[in-house]
């Protein structure tokens, strides 16, 4: 569920990858926004948010552009291949082929490819325990009611258990349009138990448990959800701050 200031822009073309352009995630500085505030905001800290802008010091303005993902979009023109978007990017063609499930080398025009410019430690944190890509997502809205994490039964252990860090979204926010990347309406339905994943290690669709949340399914994504991280969704703001952040463990269980 992509909030109204998030957009895609496109960036200038890279040397050393034939004719493509690659695109960031940013967003547009507004009256009274800090780094410290945008850093809790997208889960990134402030470091990489200077790292990734080129910043010397914690100023920012209104009307600034700030990339605030270290993930950028390629768009593969004709003549590009996995080894120079590979070079222009300082990554290898391996990761190139990880991070966009590819399983050979060959690339077409109008594809778009996903470039970690800076991965994420976690990116790199129990990748063999990463649940496979579901052959057919699920998005079916979940309704039923909250069930209270005091009380909620725990499956039992399993291969495919992964630890995550965890923080809370709502829809109860202005701007927030409400519905997820599957098309739950989570205004229609506050009780449902949803939570927004990275793709590439929880598959949307997937019937999750969540420590201290209970049994969920990964409806949505966003932009700060990358590697082992994941959104909750809390009905309230007042419940989403009391979440706040917390290493969980996630049980995916298909």
């Amino acid at each position: 569920m992509k909030k109204s200031l998030l957009s895609l822009v496109a960036a200038a073309a890279i040397s050393g990858a034939a004719g493509t352009q690659a695109q960031a995630e940013e967003i547009v500085v507004h009256k009274g926004d800090t780094l410290w505030g945008i850093s809790k905001e997208y889960g990134v800290s402030v470091d990489s948010l200077k790292k990734w802008n080129k910043l010397s010091s914690d100023v920012i303005h209104p009307n600034d552009l700030l990339e605030v993902s270290p993930i950028k979009y390629v768009n593969v023109r004709k003549g590009d291949t996995l080894w120079k978007i590979s070079k222009a990017y300082n990554v290898s063609v391996n990761d190139l082929k990880e991070w966009n499930k590819l399983s050979s080398d060959l690339i077409r025009p109008g594809m778009k490819l996903a470039v970690y410019t800076d991965m994420p430690v976690e990116m790199n944190v129990e990748k063999t325990s990463a649940a496979k890509p579901a052959a057919t997502p699920v998005a079916t809205p979940v309704s039923a009611p909250a069930a209270k994490t005091t009380t909620a039964a725990k499956p039992a252990a399993a291969a495919n258990q992964i630890t995550v860090e965890a923080t809370a979204y709502t829809a109860d926010c202005a701007g927030c349009s409400g519905i997820t990347k599957t098309g739950v309406n989570l205004k229609a339905n506050p009780d449902a138990k949803v939570i927004a994943v990275d793709p590439s290690v929880i598959p949307l669709g997937s019937k999750v448990h969540v420590e201290g949340y209970g049994y969920a399914t990964a409806e949505d994504i966003g932009g700060a959800i990358k590697g082992n991280r994941i959104d909750v969704f809390i009905p309230t703001q007042s419940g989403a701050t009391e979440w706040g952040r917390k290493q969980v463990k996630v049980t995916i269980l298909d």
